[in-house]
């Protein structure tokens, strides 16, 4: 296999520079700011070595993704905006004969499974060896059975940060088995579905496709689920150095325990609108017809229900707009719709805290935000809301003093800068 090489020509290789362009086009940096992520792929060598022992091997890595437009939107079949980030998954990967998937991940236990055995395990679910048996089975249901591998992996995605670490790791097995046993033939956007199968059938999780979309794809892409088993795509381009402008996520620090009823209430309110009005989710609404019905709605589902649905008409219809704002080179628009997702959030979609929750650490970070940017830029609560993170555009002039004052008011190392990487689902020596 042409795409195998042994450990040592890899580490050669990585410390004499050679694959120094094609990480400072995943990192976003040159020179040697490049060291640390060199020095990163050398331990996961190390570790996989650890592991594995020596064998010729690939380099994989898969982008976490954030969320840039469309908060709560994709459930509701409705339209998002979502970039790849420099914050990924890496794995070390070989196929072998023996019959078997391994997958030991840093800082957990091995996954081992046998590649006949395809069935679903209850017992599994929710667990990643879940991810990888579905994934494994399918390949095989799409004509490309999987024979063994060995994979060792590292992420720096941050977990429950609504940076999609799941998501980049299921894309991650697509991307291997892709490699070892389908000889390509499956374009990131199939890995994709792959993935959410896998999360579906196996894992035991009724998710989107967006998180694995963003994160087989990468660079900035517009996304519509009108049609969600097929949903349609586009890239767009967008670079933030140019426009003077750093993509900072705030962790707001917020506990997620406790908050799954407050998740599910979104869309299982906007769905409650959409049956009074006959139809399965908003996208099958006709907005006027919402509009004239808001009085009905309102004894029917009540008002916050109202109300989250106003927001998914608003924010489906801003993903569009931010779109045409950023091909028309109109950046400042673009802020002002980013800024006016995170007031609608806030006031109509409410998933800044949590019915009886005394956390308010997520307002607390948008606060500080306001304060800090008086007036530039833009900010916007991430992803599920209630707790994780939140989303602000800063000038790069005061980059530096926007983290020092936010890791200062919300905890040590919250705030972290993000560039936007044109490449998802990747190998350290392919041509993108």
């Amino acid at each position: 296999m042409e795409q195998l090489h042994s450990i040592s020509s890899c580490e050669a290789q990585l410390r004499s520079g050679a694959y120094d362009s094609r990480l400072s086009r995943w990192y976003g940096c040159k020179g040697n700011a490049i060291l640390p992520y060199r020095e990163r792929i050398l331990s996961a060598l190390q570790g996989f070595r650890a592991q594995y022992g020596e064998r010729d091997i690939c380099i994989f890595s898969v982008s976490g993704r954030t969320e840039l437009g469309g908060n709560h939107t994709d459930h509701q079949h409705g339209c998002v905006l979502a970039g790849g980030i420099s914050l990924d998954i890496i794995a070390i990967a070989a196929p072998t004969e023996d019959g078997k998937l391994c997958v030991k991940s840093e800082g957990y236990p091995e996954d081992v499974m046998a590649a006949v055995d395809l069935d679903i395990h209850p017992s599994e679910s929710e667990q990643s060896i879940a991810l990888l048996r579905g994934t494994a089975a399918r390949f095989r249901e799409l004509g490309y059975p999987v024979g063994g591998f060995v994979a060792y992996t590292t992420s720096n995605v941050l977990k429950g940060s609504g940076l999609s670490s799941s998501a980049a790791f299921e894309v991650m097995l697509g991307k291997i088995c892709n490699t070892f046993y389908a000889n390509g033939a499956f374009s990131p956007a199939e890995l994709a579905m792959i993935a959410q199968y896998a999360e579906n059938q196996y894992f035991g999780k009724p998710c989107g496709l967006m998180d694995q979309m963003a994160c087989a794809l990468g660079g900035v892409v517009a996304i519509d689920f009108a049609e969600p088993r097929k949903p349609s795509y586009r890239q767009v381009t967008l670079d933030l150095a140019k426009e003077g402008y750093a993509l900072c996520i705030i962790d707001s620090g917020a506990d997620h325990a406790d908050l799954t009823d407050a998740y599910a209430a979104i869309p299982r309110e906007m769905r409650s609108v959409a049956a009074a009005l006959g139809k399965e989710v908003l996208r099958q609404v006709d907005e006027a017809a919402f509009w004239t019905a808001v009085p009905k709605l309102r004894r029917a589902c009540g008002d916050r229900a109202v109300l989250r649905a106003m927001h998914f008409f608003a924010d489906n219809a801003r993903v569009g707009e931010q779109v045409a704002a950023l091909e028309a080179h109109r950046f400042d628009v673009y802020l002002r719709l980013v800024k006016a997702s995170g007031e609608s959030s806030v006031a109509n979609l409410q998933n800044i805290r949590a019915d009886g929750s005394e956390q308010q650490a997520v307002a607390i970070a948008l606060g500080l935000c306001a304060h800090l940017l008086d007036g530039k830029g833009a900010y916007r609560v991430h992803g599920g809301g209630f707790a994780g993170t939140i989303q602000a555009y800063v000038p790069l002039g005061i980059c530096d003093a926007f983290c020092e004052a936010m890791n200062a008011g919300m905890g040590a190392e919250c705030c972290h800068v993000l560039q936007i990487r044109s490449e998802g689902a990747a190998m350290l020596w392919e041509t993108e």
